[in-house]
């Protein structure tokens, strides 16, 4: 592919991933395109699910928020993100997605140069169709993002996700856990039992029950648990056995809300998930369970504990497992439990 890296945009528009931990994966990428266009205007294409994640972002000017119309509303929706994709006359895309409809956006948007993974038929809508790596499958999607941006003269940086927050949105997390009576020099400890995409990326209920009595063991600890508003039945069932330090916050906040408070935590314990990538982009220390997805791949970047026990079958990458889930039933109480007071009281190295 030859390189443009000669180029110097003026306006660059790059298009976020849409899943929420793919999201912040793709964050060094605005960072590292800041840092080798300190002048250009950037705007950071989002699905609206997402794009308040951005929302006091130094590395971009602008969010263009926008959701995804079906049915019969769906070609004039196209039609609008077209045209005020022309408006921003952006001489730079970068498709951080591999859909056909984002370079089809882009092409008609009339992009001047336009770059992305090429296949899923949309390479010939691309000006830099870039060839997937051949070691996809055993390198993180941090990586991957990165390396497109080879075509601009940037190289693979060592730059980490990152999200940033409000002063005063901290401070309203910390309102919000002391009025849940935590307290000055009290141990915060997020767990995150649920998963988008399936139930094949869920450890156990009942393990996850386990676990937290045996922290709460500690009268210093205090558990808040995460969910979206389709995990709230689970995180209540959850809770119902464990005292009032187990805060259960399923459903009663939103993506900025969940990531102050998330940085709050001491430690984080999830699934392979969304809020497990705001944790590591936060800085927050992360036990991170896997068993039908890959950690080379999706697991935590920056810093992380992962459980995964590498059955024969893992991974699969399935919704749900077909078989007896023997990926998730090999991962223990006591390992967990031990890993998450590790990453606790255990000194950066």
């Amino acid at each position: 592919m030859k390189s443009i890296k000669h180029i110097d945009p003026k306006s660059i528009i790059i298009r976020m991933p849409n899943w929420i931990g793919d999201f912040v994966m793709a964050t060094p990428i605005l960072s590292d395109v800041r840092s080798s266009f300190p002048k250009a205007s950037i705007t950071a294409m989002c699905r609206i699910g997402v794009c308040q994640l951005l929302e006091t972002d130094p590395d971009i000017n602008e969010i263009f928020c926008f959701s995804k119309a079906s049915g019969f509303n769906r070609r004039d929706n196209h039609r609008d993100l077209m045209e005020k994709i022309r408006q921003g006359k952006y001489d730079l895309g970068i498709l951080l997605t591999n859909s056909f409809s984002s370079s089809w956006w882009f092409y008609r948007g009339h992009v001047s140069y336009r770059i992305g993974y090429g296949g899923n038929f949309r390479s010939f809508l691309l000006t830099h169709p870039i060839h997937p790596p051949s070691q996809l499958k055993k390198q993180h999607l941090v990586k991957t993002y990165k390396m497109l941006l080879s075509v601009l003269g940037i190289p693979v940086s060592k730059t980490n996700p990152r999200l940033y927050l409000a002063n005063q949105e901290i401070k309203a997390a910390q309102e919000l856990v002391k009025q849940q009576g935590v307290q000055e020099g009290d141990i915060l400890i997020g767990i995150n039992p649920a998963a988008t995409y399936g139930s094949a990326k869920c450890w156990f209920p009942e393990r996850f029950v386990e676990v937290a009595h045996k922290l709460l063991q500690n009268e210093k600890i205090h558990l808040v648990f995460f969910g979206d508003l389709e995990s709230v039945s689970l995180i209540k069932s959850i809770c119902r056995t464990l005292p009032p330090r187990a805060i259960n916050l399923a459903g009663l906040t939103s993506l900025r809300e969940l990531a102050s408070l998330i940085s709050l935590c001491r430690a984080f314990l999830s699934n392979d998930s969304g809020p497990m990538h705001i944790a590591d982009a936060l800085g927050v220390p992360v036990v991170a369970l896997f068993g039908s997805t890959n950690e080379i791949v999706t697991g935590p970047f920056s810093q992380g504990r992962v459980i995964h026990k590498h059955v024969t079958c893992s991974p699969c990458y399935k919704r749900t497992c077909p078989i007896d889930f023997r990926c998730m039933k090999a991962i223990e109480v006591e390992e967990v439990y031990q890993q998450v007071l590790q990453a606790l009281f255990s000194q950066p190295s």
